[in-house]
């Protein structure tokens, strides 16, 4: 039985804590931003894309700053700017409509909103969560390769993404309750909900983390620069992580594309928060197992499995038009949603903790959040990509009904709404030659 350090579980502990608080948001951010505070499909999804691209950029600056301060620091800086930003998430709805310029209740109304400059102020509070949440990106990553061995870090990983995958369910489960209790309020709730646990893990971090292993801290900002130069001029990982986008820009649909798609072809009373859920709840049951089938393979050959199976997931989320009628008593749109999202929560088992562990056996010691915070580049191209396309996607070929005169003109303009999926399968497949031409040339030296 493997054992792991304290430090190991207290980092994973606070990361369950950080993905509920996360997902509770990011499923329903789209719909936040347009049910609650007017924007339209394009401008949600590039508000969108922008905060989690954020999120994937900057972890590679403050990865290489925590890797110089010391963990425990960054981490008590990253839970108390999410606490702020969370709470300034919800409380800006509040202020809005304290000017009049909504009424919110089962059904928002906007009353001047739509026009006025107030509700850019989600800018400064998206700023606070993108800088606090880049901070955890790279380090808790990067402490599971601190309290690991590279004997120990393939299993370290794999329990790591099984929390942030329990974590990602058990957030979600919160939301559709909520929706159906109070409507539309439930965009706002939820972000105090989501404040409430940054600020429990931020006291399990002050309590309970004290890591014995401090290398680099105490580094020069010359050292910290040079590091940063060396891992930017790395062709090969950088190659790598242009093709993994490919992969993240497909998962990151459930998220940018899924809630909007499937409330607006399946009605009303869809629930994307369990629909989204499928991916966590087979990640969670299925990620030990794969990652011990793989043991003995190579990171890129259980990568490569996934990379093949993630166009597959595109493709069955695209099919269930081809459906008449209810299947087990659910709208054929959401089983095929629900069977494509767990192929992807396959794929999602085969490639992430091996990536995750490939980039943390390339870092040098004490540059551990350097290295994992550079890892996360795929999902900040993928996020202002996926999400910039989806808004583009979602207006060509399934628009907002809400536009329309009658059910009927809206029906005409949205009955090729399944061709946003062929884009991503197509996407997918691609992405997926590459990975295997990846490994065949660094194999060969190439």
């Amino acid at each position: 039985m493997t054992k792991f350090s304290r430090a190991f579980w207290t980092a994973n502990l606070s990361e369950l804590f950080e993905r509920m608080a996360y997902y509770a948001i990011f499923i329903v951010i789209t719909l936040y931003l347009s049910n609650t505070l007017g924007f339209n499909d394009i401008e949600a999804s590039l508000i969108s894309g922008l905060f989690s691209g954020g999120l994937y950029f900057l972890p590679m600056f403050t990865g290489a700053f925590a890797d110089k301060i010391g963990y425990r620091k960054a981490i008590l800086i990253a839970f108390t700017l999410l606490t702020i930003g969370y709470l300034g998430l919800g409380m800006l709805p509040v202020m809005l409509e304290s000017a009049g310029l909504v009424e919110y209740g089962e059904k928002t109304h906007f009353t001047g909103l739509e026009t006025s400059s107030l509700r850019l102020l989600i800018v400064p509070v998206m700023v606070i969560l993108v800088i606090g949440g880049s901070f955890i990106k790279s380090i808790i990553s990067a402490s599971v390769a601190r309290e690991t061995t590279s004997e120990t870090r393939a299993r370290g990983y794999s329990i790591f993404y099984m929390m942030v995958n329990i974590g990602a369910f058990t957030g979600k489960c919160f939301v559709d309750p909520m929706r159906s209790i109070v409507g539309d309020e439930a965009y706002i709730y939820i972000n105090f909900f989501s404040a409430t646990l940054c600020f429990i893990a931020l006291l399990t971090i002050f309590f309970f983390f004290h890591s014995a292993n401090t290398s680099g801290e105490g580094k020069s900002m010359a050292e910290v620069f040079r590091g940063l130069g060396k891992v930017f001029t790395n062709g090969r990982l950088l190659l790598l992580i242009l093709i993994v986008t490919g992969f993240w820009m497909i998962q990151h649909q459930m998220y940018a594309t899924m809630p909007k798609y499937v409330i607006r072809m399946a009605g009303e009373t869809a629930k994307p928060g369990w629909i989204a859920n499928v991916n966590p709840f087979v990640v969670v049951i299925f990620v030990n197992i794969i990652t011990q089938l793989m043991a003995k393979r190579k990171a890129l050959t259980s990568m490569a499995v996934g990379m093949f199976l993630i166009p597959l997931s595109a493709l069955i989320m695209a099919s269930g038009n081809l459906f008449e009628g209810d299947i087990f008593g659910m709208h054929p749109i959401t089983v095929m949603m629900i069977a494509g999202i767990a192929v992807q929560a396959l794929a999602e088992c085969f490639i992430s903790p091996r990536y995750m562990e490939f980039f943390s056996l390339q870092a040098p010691k004490g540059e551990e959040g350097l290295y994992l915070g550079f890892s996360h580049l795929h999902s900040f191209l993928a996020s202002v990509i996926g999400f910039g396309l989806s808004g583009i996607l979602l207006t060509a070929y399934c628009p907002d009904p809400a536009l329309y005169d009658s059910v009927e003109a809206w029906k005409a303009d949205a009955a090729n709404a399944h061709y946003i999926w062929y884009w991503f399968t197509g996407i997918g497949a691609i992405s997926a030659i590459a990975l295997i031409i990846y490994a065949k040339a660094t194999k060969s030296g190439k």
